[in-house]
């Protein structure tokens, strides 16, 4: 899958975005209520179990490729729709075969709607929209932030249509048991490739993992406390930024974090081995 990076004016449509979701949100809202809230989560069913097999097949390719031969990694295969014609798949032997396992975890999701197999995808969604996508900078992203900072507010705490919405929602876009994962994953993506070619990854990363990490719990003491569903932006944005802001006020690069974009950075293939070397 392609990397591609967020600019300033993307960041901007992402915010119209935010108002497009609330449309749809708004859209569900009526849905779930009118409708058979079995026959809505079975159409997402469907959709999720497709989804969920590229996702899965995507995020596993990379540990089966070394195991193929050469030509099953490199050649494409391309498959034209029967009747459209116009739709057009290319892929390889490689990824049709790491299909397989997805398809047969997507089949045990389909059946069983196990907490397991929820989480599972959730997670994997997750790591292909971080691998997928790199914020351009730190103005970027306090853009791009500063949207679902707001959205997340507005439709959690003045309106009952996000937990109405979110307790209808039978889809693996969060986490059970715990607080969803959201977009700040990407931003603590983008404080790691700012920081490697520094050679403070551990301070730059472990700065913003640890606001997150506070952000969840903070978020989860909100709902016990409050006995009410939280917006977990407005905890999570606001310490994560805080606390990657504190570290780079103290390493003295606030210009290099604002001027700088991250183009040589965003270059860098995003991988599990960064994290784990992040916190040696």
């Amino acid at each position: 899958m392609s990397n591609e990076t967020i600019s300033n004016q993307h960041a901007m449509r992402f915010n119209e975005f935010c108002l497009v979701g609330s449309v749809m949100l708004l859209s569900l809202f009526p849905l779930f209520k009118f409708v058979s809230k079995d026959l809505v989560n079975a159409v997402l069913t469907c959709y999720f179990f497709v989804l969920g097999i590229v996702a899965l097949s995507a995020t596993m390719l990379p540990a089966l490729k070394r195991f193929f031969p050469k030509d099953w990694n490199e050649n494409q295969i391309t498959w034209q729709a029967p009747i459209f014609h116009s739709l057009l798949v290319e892929f390889t032997k490689s990824q049709l075969v790491a299909a397989i396992p997805g398809l047969l975890f997507c089949v045990w999701y389909a059946l069983r709607k196990h907490w397991l197999a929820n989480n599972i995808l959730g997670i994997v969604f997750c790591i292909q929209g971080i691998e997928m996508l790199s914020l351009g900078s730190f103005k970027t992203s306090a853009i791009l932030l500063a949207g679902l900072f707001f959205y997340d507010i507005l439709w959690v705490f003045f309106t009952p249509v996000m937990v109405s919405v979110a307790k209808s929602f039978d889809a693996p876009i969060k986490i059970d048991a715990t607080r969803p994962f959201s977009m700040l994953g990407i931003f603590v993506a983008l404080v790691l490739r700012f920081g490697v070619p520094r050679g403070k990854e551990n301070r730059h990363f472990r700065s913003a993992f640890l606001g997150y990490t506070g952000g969840i719990i903070l978020t989860n003491f909100g709902m016990h406390w409050l006995q009410a569903a939280p917006p977990a932006l407005l905890y999570i944005v606001a310490i994560v930024l805080t606390y990657v802001g504190m570290q780079i006020l103290l390493d003295g690069e606030v210009n290099s974090a604002i001027t700088k974009r991250s183009e040589t950075v965003g270059s860098m293939e995003f991988s599990s081995e960064m994290i784990i070397l992040s916190f040696e």
